[in-house]
Formats: C-alpha cells, sequence, structure tokens
C-alpha cells in the first residue's frame, strides 16, 4: 500500500508531535557508528566477491585531442593482464547531480588533462596498476596554445538566474555611501576520505555494482543511460559512503568501466581510483571572479545591490556554479543587478562541491558588507539587520521561517560582540594582531520526491527501507527517531536498511534536502500505519498514545495485540507541490570569528569561532551540530588553506593529493560553537525542518576575512587568504 502526499501548502498538522517516546531532536548517536568506528561496515571496495578482477583507470596525459589507438596485443602479454577495456559506453565525466542520464561517452576524445579512455584489469592491483602507466597508445593532441585554459581569457556566455531592477548604476553615483569592489576565489575539491570505488558483478541476466555514490535514486537510471541496459536489469548497493560532499551526486568514472569490465568478462570487477585520480578526474568547484556594488542611504540601507560573477567549466556542460543564489533574496535594495557569465575552459568538470553557490558566494558578499559597514560608519551586525526583507526582493514571495535577525542578535550576543563602529588594530598581544568578524549565512532550501517502506513487524519492531543514502549525515539515526516516535518504539527495535535500489526511491543526498524529504516520506508511512492501528484499537488516531511497545490507555495491549501476529507495511511518498511557488525557503545563520595574525609572517590562526543557525525543526541534535562543526571546518579551509593549482601551460591539477592540497588539520581549528535556534518551519517540508548540512559553510570565510581586516587592518579580496597575501596587504 502507499500513500501519497503532495505538499502544496504549509503542513501544520505537526505529525512529529503525535508521538510519545520524545526522541525526535534528541543527541541519539548513529546506529551504524559502531560498526564504522571497528572497521566491520562494509564500504564499496571492501565487498567481497568470488574470482574478482581488478581494473585500473588509465588516463591521459595532455589536455586536448584523441587517442588514436591502444597497442591491446602487447597489453594482454604483460603479466597478469586479462583485458583493456576502451568500449564506447565508457563515461569520461561525472554525471551532474540529479542528471538521470549518462555523461560524456567519448574516451578517444579528450577534452581534458587527467581523463580516462581505458580501463586494464588484471589479476592483482599492482599488475593492473602497472599495465595502465605501460599501456601502448597513440594520439594526436592539440596544440597547447589554442587551448583555453587561462580563467582570465575564457570566452563567456551568460548564466541563469540574472536579476535586473532599477538602474544601479544611477543608484551608485548618487547613494551617500557606495563600495564596489573586486574578489577571487580559488577552486576547491571535495577531498572526500574515501576514493571513488566500485565493485561490479554480472551474471548473464542482472547487473549488482556496489558503489560510491550519494544519490542510487538518480545513479541507476545514469547507468541504465551509459550501458543501454534496463533498470531492472541494474542494482546499486551503496550503503555506506566514506564522504561525498558532492564528489559522488552522479555516475562516475569508475562505475561505468567496471560494469563494463564485468559484463565482458563475466567475472567480478574492482575498480578503485587513486588520490590523485580522484583529484584530476571528479568534480572540482569552480573558481570565481566576483564583483559586488553596494549603495547605501545615510543611515545604511541598501538602496542598491549588484553582485556580478564569472566562472568556468568544459565545454557542453550546463552546470554554471550558482554564486548568486542567496544573493538575490538575502538583502533589499530596489536597484538590483545580480549576472552569472560562465566560460569554457579545459580543466576537469566543474560541478558540485559542499554548499554549490553560496559557499564563496556569500563569504564575498559579507567582505563586501563588512566595507560597507565601516564607509557607512555603523556596527556590521546592526547593518545586517537594517537590510534584512520583509519579503523576497527578487520574486516578491514571503518567505517561510526567516532566523536571520534572530541569529544575528544572538549569536552577537553570545559571541560577546562588542557593538558599535569598528576599527582595525586595536589589540595587540606580542607579535599578533587580535581581531574578530562576523558575517550572514544563508543557504537555499530544497526538497525533492522521496518515497519509503515502514514495515511494523508482527513481533513488535519495525524497518525502514529507501535507497536513500548516509553518507555521514546522520540519516540512518534520524530515520530511527522519526519511526521510534512515531510508532512508539526505542531506536534498538527500529531497523534502518538504505542504500539498495530494490528499495523504494529516496531523494538521495545532497543539496541539503536528504533528511527533510526522506523524513517526509517515512512520516507518511508512520502516520498511516497509527490511523490503521487507532482503527483496530477503536479509537481515534489522536488519542492513540503508544510509547515502549504498548497503547497506553489502560488496557496492557501491546503493538503485538493490535498486530495479531501479521506486519503493517506502508509505503509512504512526499512530493513537493506547488507550495514553491508561494514561498522562498532558505536556513539562515550568522558566523562570528576571532583570529590572530602574525605582524611579523602574516600567519593567521582562527582562535575562536561561533555560528548560531535556524534551520526549523530540529531532527537529532548530535548528528545536526556535527553536520554545523563541519561545514565551520570547511570555512576555515576555504578561507586559509584550501586551493585547485592548475599548470598554466598544459592545464594539469598541480595539488593533486592531500599532501598539497591543504585541508585544515586539528592545528588549524579551534573549539567551535554550535547555537541551533529551532523554529518549526510548516511550510519547509512535513517534518517541519530545513537542510543543514550546508548552511554551516556559507558565510564563515567571509567572517574570517572580516577578522583579519580587524585584527590588523589587511582587506582580502583573494580566496585563500595565506599568509604571503596577508602579509603583502597589511598597512605599513
Amino acid at each position: 500500500m502507499t500513500v501519497h502526499f503532495k505538499q502544496d501548502k504549509p503542513d501544520t498538522r505537526n505529525l512529529l508531535d503525535r508521538g510519545s517516546q520524545d526522541i525526535i531532536g534528541k543527541a541519539l548517536s548513529r546506529p551504524e557508528g559502531l560498526a564504522k568506528v571497528t572497521g566491520t561496515a562494509p564500504y564499496a571496495a571492501e565487498y567481497h566477491a568470488e574470482d574478482t578482477l581488478t581494473g585500473v583507470l588509465v588516463t591521459a596525459p595532455f589536455t586536448k585531442g584523441t587517442i588514436t589507438g591502444i597497442d591491446k596485443k602487447q597489453a594482454l602479454e604483460m603479466d597478469g593482464v586479462v583485458a583493456v577495456i576502451d568500449d564506447m559506453r565508457m563515461t569520461v565525466r561525472p554525471a551532474q547531480g540529479g542528471a538521470g542520464e549518462s555523461p560524456e561517452q567519448q574516451p578517444s576524445h579528450i577534452d581534458y588533462f587527467g581523463q580516462p579512455f581505458a580501463l586494464v584489469v588484471a589479476t592483482s592491483f599492482e599488475k593492473a596498476t602497472h599495465a595502465a602507466k605501460h599501456l601502448p597508445f597513440s594520439h594526436e593532441a592539440d596544440d597547447v596554445d589554442d587551448i583555453p585554459l587561462d580563467p582570465e581569457d575564457m570566452e563567456t556566455e551568460e548564466g541563469d538566474g540574472n536579476v535586473r531592477a532599477g538602474d544601479l548604476a544611477h543608484a551608485m553615483a548618487t547613494a551617500p555611501h557606495t563600495v564596489d569592489l573586486t574578489y577571487v576565489t580559488h577552486g576547491h575539491a571535495s577531498a572526500a576520505m574515501e576514493p571513488h570505488a566500485a565493485l561490479a558483478e554480472w551474471d548473464g541476466e542482472r547487473l549488482i555494482v556496489h558503489a560510491s555514490l550519494q544519490m542510487p535514486n538518480f545513479n541507476i537510471s545514469e547507468l541504465s543511460d551509459a550501458l543501454d541496459l534496463p533498470e531492472d536489469k541494474i542494482r546499486i548497493v551503496s550503503r555506506y559512503v566514506g564522504g561525498g560532499f558532492g564528489s559522488k551526486l552522479g555516475l562516475s568514472e569508475e562505475v561505468t568501466a567496471a560494469a563494463l569490465a564485468a559484463m565482458e568478462l563475466k567475472r567480478p570487477v574492482r575498480v578503485v581510483m587513486s588520490r590523485q585520480q580522484v583529484f584530476q578526474t571528479i568534480m572540482r568547484r569552480s573558481e570565481s571572479k566576483q564583483r559586488v556594488r553596494l549603495a547605501a542611504d545615510g543611515e545604511g540601507r541598501l538602496i542598491g545591490f549588484g553582485h556580478e560573477a564569472r566562472v568556468s567549466n568544459l565545454p557542453d556542460e550546463e552546470f554554471a556554479e550558482p554564486v548568486l543564489q542567496s544573493s538575490v533574496f538575502l538583502y533589499g535594495g530596489e536597484n538590483r543587478l545580480m549576472e552569472l557569465e560562465v566560460g569554457r575552459i579545459h580543466q576537469m568538470t566543474a560541478g558540485s562541491v559542499r554548499a554549490p553557490g553560496e559557499a564563496i558566494g556569500m563569504p564575498v558578499l559579507e567582505a563586501a558588507m563588512d566595507c560597507l559597514a565601516e564607509e557607512v560608519g555603523i556596527d556590521p551586525v546592526e547593518l545586517r539587520l537594517r537590510n534584512i526583507p520583509e519579503k523576497d526582493p527578487s520574486k516578491g514571495l514571503p518567505f517561510t521561517e526567516h532566523e536571520l535577525a534572530d541569529c544575528l542578535t544572538k549569536g552577537a550576543e553570545a559571541f560577546g560582540w562588542e557593538k558599535g563602529p569598528r576599527k582595525p588594530r586595536q589589540r595587540r598581544e606580542g607579535e599578533w594582531w587580535i581581531g574578530t568578524g562576523m558575517a550572514s549565512a544563508a543557504r537555499v532550501h530544497n526538497v525533492s520526491e522521496a518515497k519509503a517502506r515502514v514495515t511494523l513487524n508482527g513481533d513488535g519492531t519495525a524497518r525502514v527501507q529507501s535507497d536513500m543514502t548516509d553518507i555521514g549525515t546522520g540519516t540512518y539515526a534520524i530515520l530511527t527517531q522519526i519511526a521510534g516516535e512515531m510508532l512508539g518504539l526505542a531506536p534498538e527495535n527500529v531497523l534502518v536498511e538504505l542504500g539498495d535500489t530494490d528499495f523504494p526511491r529516496g531523494p538521495g543526498s545532497g543539496g541539503s534536502w536528504g533528511a527533510a524529504s526522506i523524513g517526509s516520506a517515512v512520516v507518511i508511512a508512520c502516520q498511516s500505519i497509527r490511523e490503521q492501528l487507532a482503527d483496530r484499537a477503536g479509537i481515534g488516531e489522536d488519542q492513540l498514545d503508544l510509547r515502549d511497545g504498548s497503547l497506553r490507555d489502560g488496557s496492557n495491549r501491546t503493538l503485538q495485540d493490535l498486530l495479531d501476529g501479521e506486519p503493517l507495511s506502508i509505503e509512504g511518498h512526499y512530493e513537493p507541490g506547488d507550495i514553491s511557488d508561494d514561498y522562498t525557503a532558505s536556513s539562515f545563520g550568522a558566523f562570528f570569528a576571532q583570529v590572530r595574525v602574525n605582524r611579523h609572517t602574516g600567519e593567521t590562526r582562527v582562535e575562536r569561532m561561533l555560528g548560531a543557525f535556524g534551520f526549523g525543526r530540529v531532527l537529532n541534535a548530535q548528528t545536526a551540530r556535527s553536520q554545523c562543526i563541519g561545514g565551520m571546518v570547511w570555512c576555515i579551509g576555504s578561507a586559509l588553506t584550501e586551493s585547485l593549482l592548475f599548470d598554466p601551460v598544459d592545464g594539469h591539477l598541480a595539488n593533486c593529493d592531500l599532501a598539497e592540497y591543504h585541508v585544515p588539520v586539528h592545528r588549524d581549528v579551534p573549539d567551535l560553537e554550535v547555537m541551533m535556534l529551532e523554529r518549526n518551519d510548516p511550510a519547509a517540508s512535513a517534518v517541519q525542518a530545513k537542510g543543514v548540512g550546508e548552511l554551516g559553510m556559507c558565510g564563515g570565510a567571509g567572517a574570517i576575512a572580516n577578522a583579519i581586516y580587524n585584527a590588523c587592518g589587511a582587506r582580502m579580496f583573494e580566496f585563500p587568504m595565506t599568509p604571503d597575501k596577508v602579509l603583502e596587504a597589511m598597512p605599513d
């Protein structure tokens, strides 16, 4: 039985408040946590299959051109080599998140340095690696002088979501206070702990692939399209994913290659990308160049707001980093210009990296807002409070719950923010300047269609099933809590099974829509079960009080009594409806940071950082806090260390491992404080929650930039703000 709920208006039923277990919102530890920390949770590359072969991808050592031939005969004479796969169905780029169709499939046509064009399969990893490095092939490479590699020189075209209203130029010319600033941000890598991996098995009828993927609901369609194989002949299993951050949203090259090899050889084939291949082949976040123009009246209220950005991608890729995604609604100003351009460049595919758009758009906007606060002569928190619009300025729509003002004021109070106009270089300790800075946070809220099966077993336990994934965000825990709360069960009596396309289609983990979407599907299924239980008990559903597997009505009846040995199974189907046409939904927050900057070297250390966040109902305080902390760590990385560095001659990625791509380490990260300002949002989802996974990194780098200026007087216009740049920007 399927129960369908399409959300066309705010859901004020407060379904999660009908349970009696009192576990929703609490800090429940991850049910799968013990398996993960003891190494018994199998990740994609760790599944066992008899007689498994190993495949290693062969990647192009040039930037653009054509593979004209592969000497397979010579390759097959190498020790242990079983096959060389160069099937035209091989994918050579990752699919964009939610694509649902195969990405580019021209292995002989090279578009970027490091593009896969063949797979060597051998009896061991070492033999496959050796053969892949020495595979004899011929090619014709284009002249590098004719290949666009420099983001400054690339041809651009207009992106989506542009906004034009009023006359920004006139506002800038006549306003009492203006700033006109240009910023540069470098590209980022997702750098998930688990590399991309797949193990494929083919029995002649059905393909089973264990893979590290975030969205099996879309990935199965992408693989079906790539292989020209019906979806009912494919099963994708992705129970545990060791981090994704956007890099595993779409079908990636190792999955297709492993599948093709297994189907050709009639043996299981395992393909695991090396760390260098992950960096060189899987999606990057685009670099950006952004111009921000702000015009304010005498009291600091915006009358003009311009935000223009230029990003890049490969030819024929539709994705353009949505830099302006929150700028269009965050602050007021009747004269507006929001323009995004995308240029074509021959580097690996640009796509979604954690918090696409706001992760680089918000820090730049918030750094510019700090400059405006100084120009107007008011407190930076007050400037932002004065510019919160009553409605979405770009669409004229009301917001769902809008928590920004609360986050700003309560965050400032908790941090000990000193109100008033600010001046740099007011505090020094030895050779260190000390300063503080702040920034707003915003991340668009989305929900997606989701299905989940909930079965209340005859023994009074429950099972939840969906192909939804848990990429470290806490899905197993949250769905355990929702089902337990609704059905009156202790968490240990709820089993959640995820990441298998044989289960109902979930929304996938991406865009911070996972918990709200799949949680809504589960709550819908549980509500239907509650109604049937109430009918059997002879009472109204609103009178149903289930706790610890028993009906609390004085009758001493248990769930087993009501079920009479027969299970109840319901598939909940949640679908976003017309409500998105009536409201603008976003999660909000505020960052406050204190840094110390060395006056001699420009070294910056974040000493403390607080984030105040509002994202509707808190489903699990522990996993939500962990997501916020993780995002704030990313803020420190994008502010101070993380940068993809491409060779200007051939476009290859120079820092293609975790030794040279500098993510923050323990010494870079202080104790981080998180405030969660809970306010249920009935218009956001059926569980009244909004996405939190990406909010924690949307603006925090701007707070650090503002703190650097307050500490030492160095205004920074390039991220990351490495010591050499800080030192150069310091006033004499």
